[in-house]
């Protein structure tokens, strides 16, 4: 069928249509806040909408005209199955690829998710290396969360002494980086007892007896080193009866010969104090907002489009006159666009953007719509084609994994059970408005 300007001129207003609601919402999450439950109920019959007229639009007339023109059936749940399942793959590593470099800041759930895999990969490090002393690995690894705030960095030029023999214990050390000597003795008369490389832990037994230090320590180079001071072990060990009875068994059992750390158990305690880093506090959060944000553009830019060509595309492509246009998923991006732009658009602002450049983010999706429908139109239309079937499959995988990736989590966020209700709602909003084209 050959492809006439005034229907490229009726795709593109169709992709205009489908996403002018992204500006919408991001003017209300700029200026009009509208309740969080208000915004994910519509968001929820959104995705109803949308599984609703991928089920019966998409697939079930996509199989329909592939059986009509003689494929069986098997090879028709290949075809339609098979470009289901590539595009959400394609839209599902997309997505976390572009999440990676900033674009998770456009949601509020999927920031979060981002947020709390970055804390989980920058206390890793500290995490392993706090395995290593026997002292902190008595210490239930599910309080983990509790023992990281104590710790701090401290740097040691080369040849540079960390403290001397007889001085009061003041702090816990862990090397991170570099090397350190025990040294026993002053003047001529001093020797090395040990030296201690990244990973091995010192100091813990002025901690515990109270005592001053019995050697001296300074490092063999430019050294890294983790510590927890005195005054911040003591609250530990007071408010924590285990850590405290932890502590004073070690104290019967450990000597300055025996600074190595070791134990069997030490990969297992580190994964599971890994596992544990779950709560984000807000000025964590906030940090994490700020330095995801800076240089985020492009990934938000890319984000919004991934999210906007798939439906604009099955739209064009499903487009012949008025009677074909495909009205249900119209309806469902509409009104998926506004409160995913409101929320977007009120995290943007969170994270320092200004008014115009979220307008301007927002903006090239109505762009990338308008374009997604004529390509549609122009490359996918005609969907009696198996060619023509198996991508709008493609497309519909991936406007299927968009829904279970980010309408649904944002709106169960938001709203909890709540969204049942109006996701069936539209689900069978857009069931009968397929039956109504069908039989009338």
């Amino acid at each position: 069928m050959t492809t006439t300007f005034g229907d490229i001129v009726m795709v593109s207003l169709l992709g205009f249509a489908a996403t002018c609601s992204n500006m919408l919402g991001a003017a209300l999450g700029l200026y009009f806040p509208l309740p969080k439950r208000v915004l994910s109920c519509v968001l929820a019959f959104a995705a109803g909408s949308l599984i609703s007229a991928l089920a019966i639009e998409l697939a079930y007339q996509g199989a329909e005209e592939l059986h009509t023109g003689g494929i069986g059936i098997r090879t028709t749940l290949l075809i339609i199955g098979g470009g289901f399942a590539i595009g959400a793959v394609l839209y599902y590593v997309a997505t976390l690829y572009l999440e990676r470099k900033g674009a998770a800041i456009r949601l509020p759930t999927r920031f979060r998710e981002y947020a709390r895999e970055r804390k989980r990969q920058d206390t890793a490090e500290t995490i392993q290396l706090l395995a290593s002393c026997n002292l902190l690995r008595h210490l239930p690894p599910e309080d983990i969360e509790e023992l990281l705030p104590y710790v701090r960095n401290r740097s040691l030029a080369a040849g540079e002494v960390l403290f001397r023999t007889g001085e009061p214990g003041d702090a816990l050390f862990i090397v991170a980086r570099g090397s350190v000597e025990v040294v026993e003795g002053d003047g001529s008369a001093a020797h090395v007892l040990a030296e201690l490389g990244p990973g091995h832990a010192f100091g813990e037994m002025a901690l515990l007896n109270g005592g001053p230090r019995t050697a001296t320590v300074r490092s063999q180079g430019a050294t890294e080193l983790l510590a927890i001071e005195k005054q911040d072990f003591d609250v530990l060990v007071a408010r924590d009866r285990e850590f405290a009875a932890a502590g004073e068994r070690l104290s019967h059992e450990r000597a300055i010969k025996n600074l190595s750390a070791g134990g069997a158990n030490v990969s297992i305690w580190a994964k599971i104090a890994g596992g544990s880093i779950e709560h984000l506090s807000r000025k964590e959060s906030d940090h994490i907002l700020t330095e995801a944000a800076d240089g985020a553009g492009l990934a938000i830019v890319f984000g919004n489009i991934l999210d906007t060509i798939p439906g604009c595309l099955v739209i064009g492509s499903k487009f012949v006159d008025f009677r074909s246009l495909s009205l249900t998923l119209l309806i469902g991006m509409f009104l998926g666009g506004i409160p995913e732009a409101a929320a977007s658009g009120a995290m943007l602002r969170k994270a320092n953007y200004l008014p115009r450049t979220i307008f301007l983010l927002w903006s090239t999706v109505l762009v990338a719509g308008i374009l997604a429908a004529v390509a549609g139109k122009i490359f996918l239309g005609g969907s009696q084609s198996l060619t023509g079937v198996f991508f709008q499959a493609i497309a519909g995988g991936a406007v299927l994994a968009l829904i279970a990736h980010a309408m649904i989590p944002e709106a169960i966020e938001e709203a909890g059970s709540l969204i049942v209700l109006p996701t069936v709602a539209g689900f069978l909003f857009a069931f009968y408005l397929s039956l109504s084209e069908m039989f009338r």
